[in-house]
């Protein structure tokens, strides 16, 4: 089923230099690009994305982590999208991602793990309101 799937290319990845190897994995598996942008997630975004999160120890710390530089948020599309995204990415602590993934390959700490995606078509929708 063809579906929508929002990505960010974390602080991290960007200032490493990874925005054009993550993109080309998700190009090489015929995904599509439908939207893209570098730009700086607000507070109030932030706040909107991990509203879950909220008063949970690693809140304030996370808030302050995806806001503290460029990001590349982008629209993902195509047959199964949020599933083969989330397998691309490997799993969210980069210590127990399987070499291959992006977080396997790129990220170091739970932190600081390169990636985020949605991790359904719901989440999806309401991330790419939040974002674009």
């Amino acid at each position: 089923m063809i579906e929508k799937t929002y990505t960010m290319l974390k602080p991290d990845a960007v200032s490493a230099g990874h925005i054009g190897e993550i993109i080309s994995r998700f190009e090489r598996v015929g995904l599509t690009v439908e939207k893209m942008e570098l730009s700086e997630v607000t507070t109030e975004q932030a706040a909107a994305n991990y509203a879950e999160h909220e008063g949970k120890p690693f809140y304030e710390g996370l808030i302050r982590y995806i806001t503290s530089g460029p990001v590349v948020k982008m629209v993902l599309s195509g047959e199964s999208a949020v599933a083969i995204t989330r397998k691309l990415m490997g799993a969210t602590n980069p210590a127990e991602a399987l070499p291959g993934t992006i977080r396997g390959d790129l990220g170091l700490t739970m932190d600081a793990n390169v990636i985020h995606g949605s991790d359904s078509p719901e989440s999806a929708e309401r991330e790419i309101a939040i974002f674009f």
